[in-house]
């Protein structure tokens, strides 16, 4: 386990879970000081949801939809890096990115707490299912699977769709991550919702609770909250539930299902070294018998 010299190894996560306007400049506001007061109350390390800065435009393709992307850096990242600076908390911001004309992509900035932008991850699995066009928006990400060194520990960023893949989780893992977060744009659609809500809920937290368990490392999921109306479809009610599990999969903490809230729980890196040495999965890999993994299917046509 890496471990910035002479700091703790406890440190504190905020999530902030919130509704979304049709206010880019609201929700910038709203966000950044939602992100200052957990940092008055103790977060060293900030994450918002994914696409934090509007309503989850991708229930439907609509060109228009592509002027609320913005460049990185851009305005968000230069007021995160200030709040960065000022409060000295690391800051994890989903945005829209216009990268160029025509190439957007859905990125989360890691930006460290001296306000210095560590870098980026660009979201890699993209899904395209009624409500979630996301495919019409963004180009998948290039920058592949990454982690970086901060003032309070190594983190690892993957985004929503990202997070039902293992895949995903351990190459993230194996880039060093303490800690995986995913900030979330997921909820129910209502004429599913009393026959699959339950099993949609559990399933998604299952699934993350199970990349803690076995990559040994700390996952937090940064959930939006609200019902969100859309010019077609019935619209999507986001589950909020924010939560984050440590590394034998237990809930530390978990948001509400429909309130606006800043989740802060503290984490205990040096739990990771007992946990992977009690749990040696990264130990007893068989990396020599993996390369199967990159074929499509492996069964018959």
């Amino acid at each position: 386990m890496s471990r910035a010299k002479g700091t703790s190894s406890k440190l504190t996560l905020g999530l902030l879970q919130r509704e979304a306007s049709a206010d880019p400049a609201e929700n910038l506001a709203g966000t950044l000081e939602a992100a200052d007061r957990a940092a008055r109350d103790g977060a060293q390390v900030v994450c918002t949801q994914e696409l934090f800065r509007s309503p989850y435009f991708c229930q439907t393709e609509d060109h228009a939809h592509f002027a609320l992307a913005e460049s990185i850096p851009g305005p968000s990242t230069e007021a995160f890096r200030k709040l960065a600076r000022r409060r000295r908390v690391v800051v994890v911001v989903s945005l829209f990115e216009r990268r160029a004309a025509g190439l957007y992509h859905n990125t989360a900035v890691v930006i460290d707490a001296d306000g210095e932008v560590l870098g980026c991850y660009r979201k890699m699995h993209i899904p395209d299912d009624p409500q979630f066009y996301e495919k019409f928006y963004f180009t998948p990400g290039d920058l592949g699977f990454r982690s970086w060194q901060t003032r309070y520990g190594r983190l690892g960023v993957l985004i929503c769709w990202d997070q039902w893949f293992p895949e995903a989780a351990r190459l993230t893992a194996l880039h060093g991550a303490e800690i995986l977060i995913y900030p979330t744009a997921i909820g129910w659609m209502p004429s599913e919702k009393s026959a699959h809500g339950e099993k949609q809920h559990q399933s998604w937290e299952v699934i993350q609770r199970s990349h803690a368990v076995a990559n040994g490392c700390y996952v937090a999921a940064i959930n939006r909250v609200g019902f969100e109306t859309a010019p077609v479809g019935e619209g999507i009610e986001f589950w909020g539930q924010s939560f984050v599990a440590g590394p034998s999969g237990e809930i530390l903490s978990r948001a509400s299902v429909d309130t606006e809230e800043t989740l802060l729980v503290e984490v205990d890196r040096a739990r990771l070294d007992e946990v992977r040495t009690i749990w040696p999965f990264l130990r007893d890999r068989r990396v020599d018998a993996y390369g199967d993994l990159t074929a499509r299917h492996l069964g018959t046509p």
